[in-house]
């Protein structure tokens, strides 16, 4: 037995002293956390199910991650609750929601109703602003920055094997701030951060439950939105996501959150070019995890990921170089390595 299973099973026998249990593995997800159901060994008319999170504390902060999710259930999202928790050992034993993602449950007749309940939930996400942490972290100009330098190191340098020339470097660094002034520009509020298809879950009440919400931050209104319609996993034709934003804008704009001076062609703009500051990060998270923690499961995302960078580039003039970058130096070399 390794030891993270023996402080695995010295945390359960602390849980339940007196009963017997199976363990079995999940999956582990984008982090350094893994996950794994536990049944206890009653009848199986009696078992009771329940996730364990193993979170090595070297790695993960779950004291963040009970902090949110505290923050989120009082705020009314639907969340697993934590069963029992040994925050210093990295664990968490957690309601278990069952196995149905919404990613499972869509299909072209019913993406408008479930994307229609996932955005009604993000009143409730923007509404948190603090947690018994204090107040959430900032996605500030350094924070969005660094994101997109993961385009840089990991996608066109470690995965792309490609140089750049100062001048093309120099180049992609304004684009960035210029991404960067558009998502600081927006109406700031509490935001999921990975809010997704594979990030929700279809209850047996026919609800969502929200998962995967430890790294909240205080940011732009759109990125939560552009997450969910913008999909990396999973992607709607272009007019059924104009549809969407397009409603959602509006029902906030009624609300107060966009102020009058808020066009539907300036949001569509900074909805758009907030997508873009993610899908770049994530052309980077996608690679470095291929290269520095061997998960090649998200590598076939990667063309969907880099369409949507393509299409948003080639739609503002303002994003033309990157466009012209992405056309002549990093598509070409994409599709030969892939």
């Amino acid at each position: 037995m390794s030891e993270r299973l023996r402080i695995i099973a010295n945390f359960l026998a602390g849980v339940w002293p007196e009963q017997t249990y199976t363990l079995s593995a999940i999956s582990g997800d984008a982090s350094f956390r893994r996950y794994f159901r536990v049944s206890t060994a009653a009848s199986a008319a009696t078992s009771r199910h329940y996730v364990l999170m193993d979170a090595p504390p070297a790695l993960e902060d779950c004291q963040r991650f009970i902090a949110v999710q505290q923050a989120c259930h009082h705020a009314g999202l639907r969340v697993p609750e934590i069963v029992a928790a040994d925050a210093a050992q990295g664990l968490l034993l957690l309601e278990d929601l069952g196995d149905q993602l919404l990613m499972q449950q869509l299909n072209h007749d019913n993406v408008r109703h479930w994307y229609q309940l996932a955005l009604t939930q993000l009143a409730d996400i923007r509404a948190i602003h603090v947690t018994s942490q204090g107040p959430l972290p900032l996605f500030d100009r350094a924070f969005l920055l660094r994101e997109m330098q993961l385009f840089i190191d990991w996608f066109v340098i470690k995965h792309l094997q490609l140089e750049l020339s100062p001048a093309e470097t120099q180049m992609l660094q304004q684009q960035f701030e210029l991404l960067a002034d558009s998502a600081l520009q927006q109406p700031q509020a509490g935001m999921h951060r990975d809010y997704h298809a594979r990030n929700l879950m279809v209850l047996a009440d026919e609800q969502l439950a929200v998962i995967d919400f430890q790294d909240m931050v205080l940011g732009p209104v759109s990125y939560d939105v552009v997450s969910l319609l913008k999909d990396c996993y999973i992607r709607w034709p272009q007019a059924l996501v104009q549809e969407l934003a397009t409603a959602y804008f509006l029902q906030l704009q009624q609300q107060g959150v966009y102020t009058a001076d808020w066009t539907q062609a300036r949001f569509l703009r900074s909805f758009d070019l907030m997508g873009l500051q993610r899908h770049l990060k994530v052309c980077g998270i996608f690679s470095r995890l291929y290269h520095r923690d061997q998960k090649t499961g998200y590598l076939p995302d990667l063309p969907r990921v880099l369409s949507y960078v393509l299409e948003t580039a080639s739609t503002y003039p303002e994003c033309a170089a990157l466009h012209q970058l992405l056309q002549s130096k990093i598509l070409p070399r994409f599709r030969e390595i892939s």
